[in-house]
């Protein structure tokens, strides 16, 4: 069977629980047999959309200088910033390219915005 092309972001972290407990806030668990692979953690949403997990090297990821960012796609934007709340870096708010979007950081200050088309 074929699969359709599609690109996964592995998202290395510091804490996987951490980064897990961030990323279903955002809509993203376990699949329904929630198998164990260790240090590394496959997460989906109910659109389909997918996120890995990965333990980074000790010492290789440091607070405040990641260099990555995520970019999630949404509809329910004010759903999501309400839950976070208190930790948006700016609200929802219609960008220059067109996407309601907001900002956030992760537990390992990756930025990650969602948004939608505006």
């Amino acid at each position: 069977m074929s699969e359709k092309r599609r690109v996964v972001a592995v998202v290395l972290c510091n804490d996987l629980k951490a980064s897990e407990a961030f990323c279903n806030e955002l809509g993203f668990h376990r699949d329904v047999n929630g198998e164990d692979y260790g240090d590394y953690i496959m997460l989906s949403d109910a659109g389909g959309a997918e996120i890995h997990l990965n333990t980074a090297a000790e010492d290789w990821l440091a607070p405040g200088k990641s260099p990555f960012g995520l970019y999630f796609c949404a509809d329910n934007v004010e759903d999501l910033a309400a839950k976070l709340q208190g930790r948006l870096l700016h609200p929802p708010r219609l960008q220059p390219w067109g996407m309601f979007e907001f900002a956030v950081s992760d537990p390992d200050e990756h930025l990650v915005r969602v948004g939608r088309r505006g």
